[in-house]
């Protein structure tokens, strides 16, 4: 259950509903679109280690509902044992683990990771409503039971594909200036603020800015 301090900005009925429908109807024309480019990248990534295209993890979604979260694999097969040995590397602070030269990066995925073509495979995500095009990025179960009470309240709205943190620096920011992001959107949640989100995703992909 979502905390009840978790309170945000009322959304009305054909908000959430217009979102939705947004949601799911890019979802899939970019699902159909890029459909030969998910195949080359799925290919590229086998040939170059062993071990499924797809990287698959439980993650936390809108009022805490864990969901199967998904994306193309940028990592060696045995990425998650190895993490352990690699913490006292972790270059941001709060509870989230990121490394800007992860080892365990393969060629594929570098690539992968700073045009962020390793998101591609969560339109699927968002077309089971699971998630959105715009919103709070998913965090996983072990680092939402680290969260502050206030920092909870990024779990009142369904997450996203991209968010403001984003499009402001991504690693490059504190993780105390991330949450107050999220925080920002679910006080200002719209479509009008989503487009926003949405049109400076572009340039930041772009220049991979923060992307490891």
């Amino acid at each position: 259950m979502l905390d009840p301090a978790c309170s945000y900005r009322p959304v009305t009925f054909y908000q959430r509903r217009g979102k939705r429908i947004i949601d799911a109807a890019v979802a899939a024309a970019g699902l159909l679109i890029t459909s030969p480019l998910f195949a080359l990248l799925a290919i590229a990534i086998c040939l170059e280690t062993k071990g499924p295209p797809f990287y698959c993890s439980m993650r936390t979604g809108r009022h805490a509902r864990p969901f199967r979260f998904i994306k193309f694999r940028s990592m060696v097969r045995d990425a998650e044992r190895m993490r352990a040995e690699l913490e006292a590397m972790n270059e941001m602070d709060g509870p989230v683990f990121k490394i800007r030269k992860d080892p365990r990066m393969t060629c594929v995925g570098r690539f992968l990771r700073r045009t962020s073509l390793d998101e591609l495979p969560q339109l699927v995500n968002v077309l089971l409503g699971e998630m959105s095009l715009v919103g709070p990025r998913p965090p996983i179960p072990e680092e939402v039971a680290q969260y502050e009470p206030w920092q909870r309240r990024r779990l009142a709205v369904t997450p996203g594909i991209t968010c403001l943190w984003q499009v402001s620096g991504r690693n490059r920011v504190s993780f105390a200036e991330w949450m107050k992001m999220d925080m920002q959107y679910v006080e200002s949640i719209s479509l009008k603020t989503d487009l926003k989100v949405l049109l400076l995703t572009v340039p930041a992909v772009l220049r991979g800015i923060g992307a490891s």
